[in-house]
């Protein structure tokens, strides 16, 4: 039994002293690759949908998408057709039975290209997005005088309401406009792969072809336009999902090594000269 513990006792001298032969790496680095997916992000605008539902004079449809390029860089894109019936009135001063001054309809489809900067830090599987980008955006569309009435100070012969105007239906087609958007939003994953944004745009206007005798006052995807500005506002809520392609590494940024300054010896230290 004696030669057993002794035995016993010189292996675990043996094992112990093999294992502190081999150094211990106290900076053990991880060696976990972290993916990240990247793929086309495709959906819809949910306002113009809900607004064409309350709204008679109005229809609308804009796809939305983006596409990863690094890390936080997106190519983005909207593609859309609106069409909106605007009625003109003279003011609160001048009360008219029939309604509006003048009605008009513009229609016509349009498209956006541009960038968007992925601004927030998201935790490892997420893509979150708290954006800031830009877009040139381009649109042909048409409009239509449906109905107007001519505006006359005296009213003797109309006391009650403006003379009607011609009542055939002027065309104007073949029209076009370009403009450049500040975009900010964001999007979130609600369920898998399936993403609620919302974004806020600051359009200027580039680039507008009126019709003879008739001004713009609507672009499709430009919004209203106003007299004496070329600035224009919007916003979206999308629905959107991703459709993965690919995971790629996220690789951390390399720190720049700063070279050190050589040491300028004292001037005891330097040798005299005579």
């Amino acid at each position: 039994m004696l030669k057993y513990f002794i035995s016993l006792f010189l292996l675990l001298v043996v094992a112990v002293g093999f294992s502190q032969s081999e150094p211990i790496d106290l900076n053990k680095k991880d060696t976990t690759i972290y993916k990240q997916r990247y793929g086309l992000r495709v959906g819809v605008d949910l306002s113009r949908l809900v607004v064409a539902f309350f709204e008679d004079n109005y229809t609308g449809l804009e796809f939305v998408g983006d596409y990863r390029l690094t890390q936080n860089l997106y190519l983005a894109a909207e593609l859309g057709n609106e069409k909106k019936t605007i009625g003109t009135p003279l003011g609160s001063d001048i009360d008219i039975e029939g309604g509006d001054l003048y009605t008009f309809t513009a229609s016509g489809s349009y498209i956006k290209l541009g960038i968007d900067y992925n601004t927030y830090g998201n935790w490892y599987g997420e893509q979150n997005m708290i954006y800031i980008g830009g877009r040139y955006a381009f649109s042909t569309f048409s409009q239509e005088l449906d109905a107007y009435k001519i505006f006359d100070t005296n009213r003797y012969w109309h006391p009650d309401d403006f003379a009607e105007g011609s009542e055939q239906i002027q065309k104007f087609s073949s029209l076009n406009a370009s403009w450049l958007e500040f975009v900010v939003g964001l999007k979130t994953e609600v369920l898998r792969n399936l993403y609620f944004g919302a974004s806020a745009r600051l359009a200027f206007l580039i680039s507008n072809k009126k019709p003879d005798g008739f001004n713009n006052l609507f672009i499709p995807g430009f919004n209203k336009v106003t007299d004496g500005s070329k600035f224009g506002v919007g916003y979206n809520f999308s629905l959107s999902y991703l459709i993965p392609l690919y995971k790629k590494k996220n690789e951390p940024k390399k720190e720049k090594i700063q070279p050190v300054p050589e040491e300028k010896p004292e001037a005891k230290d330097r040798p005299n000269r005579q």
